[in-house]
C-alpha cells in the first residue's frame, strides 16, 4: 500500500511538470479580513474532512479521451483552481489526499465548491469561501466515461493497470484490480446515471443539486444490504440545482440551507451541517444494527470516513473568513445615499428589514447569531420537491435518536438524513452518549431494557441530543420560503436568487419579466453591473430560464421583486452601496 501511495504522489508531480497553458496574472489576494492570510487559506484548500471520492493511484493512472491524464490542468477545464500554494502537485484547491496512509483516496474540502475566481480586464481575484463556478456535473460524468472505458477495453485497462502499480502488474494484481474497479464503478455509475439530470435541467457552472445528492447518496449508496449496500429505488434526478453559497458568515447564521431547514449557531449545529455536506460528497459509510449497542442499536462509526477533527478546524478556519473587500472605486456619495436607501422600509424599496444585520436565535451561552429570515417571496419552488421525497430505510429500518420517533421502513429522507447525521454525532464525539450507563447500572442489569431506557432518557435531556434530534427539519408544507441572508460580500457572489437565475444585482432590481431570459455562467465579472460579464472566455456555460409561468421549473427567475420600482437614480446608488458590503 505504502508503495501504491508513494507512485501516485510521483505521478502527481510528473503530472505537475506537464507545460500548462497561459493564464491571466493572479492579484494578491482580496483583502477578507484581519484573520484571514496565508495561513489559513493553505489550512483551507487542504483540510481533509473524510470525503473518500475513488483511489488516488486509480485517478491518476486515468486518461481523458484524447490520451492526456484525467487530471491534467488541476481539473481547470471544468472550472477548478490551480492551488498555487502547493506549486508540487495537481490537486486542485479543494482537492485533497484522504484515508488511510494519509493518502489512499482522493476527496473533495469545502475549498472546491467554495472558492471563487473572477477575472476583470484579464486580471484575476481569488476570492475564498465564495460561490465556486465549476461544472461539477461535468467532471462527475466524464469520470464515469473515463472508469467505464477502462473497464470495457482491455487496452486502455493494460494501460490503466500499469499507471496504478508502476509497472505490468501479476495476472493476479490485474484480475483484483479489475475487481475491485468494478465493484467501485458499480456503486458510482448507479447514482450517477439515476441522479444526473439530462441538458434540459444540467446544472451547469456554478450550481448542482446538493440537497437531492445527499440523500441520493446515503439513501441509495449507504444503507442497503452488502456487499453493494445498493437501494436504487431510493435514486431520484438531482434536478432542482441551487448556487453554491458563500460562506463568511455561515456560522453566525440561526439558520443554514438555503431553505433554512438547517438550525445554525453553535458548534454541534455547525458539526451536523457539515457532516452531511460529507456524506454527500462521497464519504465511505454504512451504518450496521448493532444489538450491542445498547443505546442506539446501531453502529454509525465502524465504517465511517468523516473526519470529525478535519470538521472542526475547517469550521474554526470559516470563523476567521471575512467577506472580500470590493476591488474597485466606489463613488462615497453615491453609496452614502445608497445606504440611506437599504435601511428603507421594504415596502418602499428597503433591504435592511430581510438583509441587515440582526440579533438571531441563541443556540449557546454568549454566542450571538445573526437573524436569518426564512420568507416566500416568490422564487423558484423545485427545491420543495426534492425535501419532500421519501426513502426506504434499509439497515437504519426502526433507528432512533433520543427523543425522536424511530424510522418507519419509508420515511422521509430528511429523517433518514438526521438519524444518521446524530447517530454518527452521538457516538462518536459526545461524551454524554456513554455516561448514563454508569450512573444506572447499579439499578439494573447491564444490557436491560430498564437500563436502556433510562440511559436515553438520560441523554435526552442532554442539550447535545435534543440538537442532533432536530438538526434537520422538514420545511412546512404549503410555502416556498428560503434564507434571507446578510448581504456582506454580496457583489462577489453572482448568480443570484437561490437557484442562480439571475446574473447581475443590477438584473435582480429589475422585474422577473424584464430580467434576462438566459445568459452566460463563467468567470467574467462586470464591476458596474456587480455580477456576471455579458460575455465570458474559457469556461462557461449557458442557462436559460422560465418566468413566473414557470416557477417550479428549477431555473426560474421569478420572485424578490423588492426595489424593482425605485427610481434609476435611486437604483444606482442602492448598487453602489451594495459594492460596500
Amino acid at each position: 500500500m505504502k508503495r501504491h501511495l508513494l507512485i501516485a504522489i510521483g505521478a502527481i508531480t510528473v503530472f505537475a511538470c506537464t507545460p500548462q497553458p497561459p493564464v491571466p496574472p493572479l492579484r494578491p489576494a482580496v483583502d477578507q479580513g484581519p484573520n484571514w492570510n496565508l495561513d489559513t487559506r493553505a489550512k483551507f484548500y487542504a483540510q481533509d474532512q473524510g470525503s473518500q471520492l475513488i483511489p488516488l493511484r486509480w485517478i491518476t493512472a486515468l486518461k481523458q479521451p484524447d490520451g492526456q491524464p484525467f487530471m491534467a490542468g488541476s481539473l481547470n477545464r471544468y472550472g477548478y483552481l490551480t492551488n498555487d500554494l502547493a506549486p508540487a502537485s495537481i490537486l486542485p484547491v479543494g482537492f485533497v489526499p484522504s484515508g488511510p496512509l494519509g493518502g489512499e483516496s482522493l476527496g473533495l474540502t469545502c475549498a472546491a465548491c467554495h472558492t471563487r475566481q473572477i477575472e476583470v480586464k484579464g486580471t484575476r481575484y481569488r476570492i475564498d469561501g465564495g460561490p465556486a463556478i465549476v461544472d461539477f456535473q461535468s467532471f462527475l460524468t466524464d469520470l464515469d466515461a473515463a472508469v467505464k472505458t477502462v473497464i470495457d477495453k482491455p487496452d486502455a485497462f493494460k494501460d490503466f493497470a500499469a499507471g496504478v502499480f508502476g509497472q505490468t502488474p501479476t495476472p493476479e494484481q490485474a484480475a483484483q484490480l479489475l475487481a475491485d474497479v468494478k465493484a467501485w464503478f458499480l456503486r458510482y455509475d448507479t447514482q450517477m446515471h439515476l441522479a444526473l439530470p439530462g441538458a434540459s435541467h444540467a446544472w451547469g457552472a456554478s450550481r448542482l443539486d446538493a440537497v437531492a445528492m445527499i440523500f441520493d447518496r446515503l439513501t441509495g449508496l449507504d444503507i442497503g444490504p452488502a456487499p453493494s449496500y445498493l437501494i436504487p429505488a431510493n435514486i431520484k434526478v438531482a434536478d432542482a440545482p441551487v448556487r453554491y453559497p458563500f460562506l463568511w458568515n455561515a456560522p453566525k447564521q440561526d439558520f443554514t440551507q438555503w431553505p433554512g431547514f438547517a438550525p445554525n449557531g453553535n458548534d454541534i449545529y455547525g458539526l451536523t451541517r457539515n457532516l452531511g455536506e460529507v456524506f454527500g460528497v462521497f464519504a465511505t459509510f454504512h451504518p450496521e444494527k448493532d444489538p450491542a449497542d445498547w443505546l442506539l442499536k446501531v453502529n454509525y462509526t465502524r465504517t465511517n470516513s468523516a473526519n470529525f477533527n478535519g470538521l472542526g478546524k475547517l469550521e474554526d478556519l470559516i470563523k476567521k473568513l471575512g467577506p472580500p473587500k470590493f476591488q474597485w472605486d466606489i463613488d462615497a456619495a453615491l453609496a452614502k445615499k445608497g445606504a440611506e436607501i437599504f435601511g428603507w422600509e421594504t415596502s418602499k424599496g428597503g433591504c435592511v428589514e430581510c438583509h441587515g444585520i440582526k440579533p438571531g436565535v441563541e443556540r449557546f451561552y454568549q454566542q450571538q447569531t445573526w437573524a436569518t429570515p426564512i420568507l416566500d417571496v416568490g422564487t423558484d419552488s423545485r427545491e420543495y420537491q426534492i425535501l419532500a421525497r421519501t426513502a426506504q430505510t434499509g439497515v437504519l429500518s426502526g433507528a432512533t435518536l433520543p427523543g425522536a420517533k424511530p424510522l418507519k421502513p419509508v420515511d422521509a429522507a430528511i429523517n433518514v438524513l438526521t438519524t444518521a447525521v446524530g447517530g454518527s454525532i452521538l457516538q462518536k464525539v459526545i461524551p454524554a452518549a456513554a455516561a448514563p450507563e454508569n450512573e444506572v447500572r447499579s439499578s439494573a442489569a447491564p444490557g436491560s431494557a430498564t437500563t436502556a431506557a433510562t440511559a436515553n432518557s438520560a441523554l435526552a435531556a442532554t442539550p447535545e441530543a435534543q440538537q442532533v434530534s432536530v438538526a434537520f427539519q422538514k420545511p412546512a408544507a404549503g410555502t416556498f420560503r428560503y434564507e434571507s441572508r446578510v448581504l456582506q460580500g454580496i457583489w462577489a457572489t453572482a448568480p443570484y436568487l437561490h437557484n442562480g437565475s439571475v446574473p447581475t444585482l443590477a438584473d435582480l432590481l429589475k422585474p422577473a419579466a424584464e430580467r434576462p431570459a438566459s445568459f452566460k455562467v463563467g468567470p467574467g465579472y462586470d464591476p458596474d453591473k456587480a455580477g456576471l460579464a455579458a460575455e465570458q472566455t474559457g469556461l462557461s456555460t449557458t442557462l436559460t430560464t422560465t418566468g413566473c409561468e414557470a416557477r417550479d421549473s428549477g431555473n426560474s427567475r421569478c420572485g424578490h421583486e423588492f426595489g424593482t420600482t425605485l427610481s434609476a437614480d435611486d437604483k444606482k446608488a442602492l448598487l453602489e452601496y451594495l459594492k460596500t458590503l
